[in-house]
């Protein structure tokens, strides 16, 4: 198999890249800039940007599949930001496919496409895109997901979306590294009462999920069209598992709390301050954040199960021993 990544330099991104070289698929890599990690595994470097139209129809030249994992995430800054990344870089990679005549197209998206702020307990794909949202991010993701989805073709490109929820693992430059820092700079707080579930995923586990998905995206398959959910199966409390990330950095639990309509206050007012100054770096708290942090979120990955074989194979205890080891070394 040919396969294009784009993002390929980024935390997901590069897992993927890894699996698909150890099992003898040729790989081009999309990126932004050259990465030694990705020259280190040998493959087909194209540099550019998702959001330029012609470079991403010559990267998507004499390929079978692409995964495109290429994204803006965040919690705040300019709709224009996230919407021409996001959503209109996402069309490009459809009319790239398309001209290429690409079979098959698996798009990283995220849970956050189905979040409107309250409880999601074992969600399925069934549930509804929001008509309101707290962050341009799910926004922008959600548009390219139907957008995916509308382009699937029996006959030509087939088309499947994949929704791993907080990706999390050895290399990670987001979740983790951000959640330490907040709580070294004592910006860390507890939002709600602290007993809210939700779901995540160990990187290796998301990057198979990719390939099994493309691999049962074939005419005929019910992958075609389709969304999933993709989790570790088992949901945890988000502040226990905090407090476990924080302790393999050597940091204390978290001990001041906010409750969670105060937090969204907060987030609230915040946004409106930030937006009126026009600051462009992230407030301490969103509505969104808060809700994230407050509030259940773990899904039903049945389908995901059913459809593609998907199984965590990494357990959150040996991915938790090998973050450990991660960061041990990296200190």
């Amino acid at each position: 198999m040919h396969a294009l990544v784009t993002g390929a330099g980024g935390f997901l991104g590069l897992y993927i890249v890894e699996q698909l070289v150890a099992r003898g698929d040729r790989v081009r890599a999309f990126v932004r800039r050259p990465s030694p990690a990705l020259e280190a595994l040998g493959v087909e470097i194209v540099v550019g940007d998702i959001r330029d139209a012609e470079a991403v129809s010559r990267a998507c030249q004499k390929t079978d599949v692409v995964f495109h994992t290429a994204a803006i995430a965040g919690i705040w800054g300019p709709w224009q930001r996230y919407y021409q990344t996001n959503t209109v870089g996402t069309s490009y990679v459809i009319d790239a496919c398309r001209r290429q005549n690409v079979g098959r197209l698996v798009f990283t998206s995220s849970p956050s496409v189905t979040f409107d702020g309250s409880d999601q307990c074992g969600v399925d794909e069934t549930a509804d895109y929001p008509t309101h949202w707290l962050a341009h991010y799910p926004h922008s993701k959600a548009m390219a997901e139907q957008e995916v989805l509308a382009a699937h073709d029996e006959r030509g490109l087939l088309t499947c979306s994949l929704r791993p929820h907080l990706i999390w693992g050895p290399r990670d430059g987001h979740l983790v590294p951000r959640l330490i820092a907040r709580a070294r700079a004592g910006r860390l707080r507890r939002v709600g009462n602290g007993e809210n579930l939700i779901d995540m995923i160990y990187v290796d586990n998301a990057a198979a999920a990719h390939l099994a998905a493309a691999d049962a995206l074939m005419p005929g398959s019910p992958v075609g069209g389709r969304a999933y959910f993709l989790s570790q199966g088992e949901p945890v409390n988000c502040w226990q598992w905090i407090d476990e990330l924080l302790a393999l950095a050597k940091l204390p639990p978290v001990r001041r709390s906010i409750p969670l309509r105060a937090g969204y206050a907060l987030g609230g007012a915040l946004e409106i301050a930030y937006s009126l100054a026009r600051i462009d770096r992230e407030p301490p708290m969103t509505r969104f954040l808060a809700t994230q942090l407050g509030r259940h979120h773990w899904f039903n990955i049945d389908r995901a199960r059913a459809d593609f074989g998907y199984a965590p194979k990494i357990s959150t205890a040996e991915g938790m021993q090998r973050l450990k080891q991660a960061m041990g070394s990296a200190s």
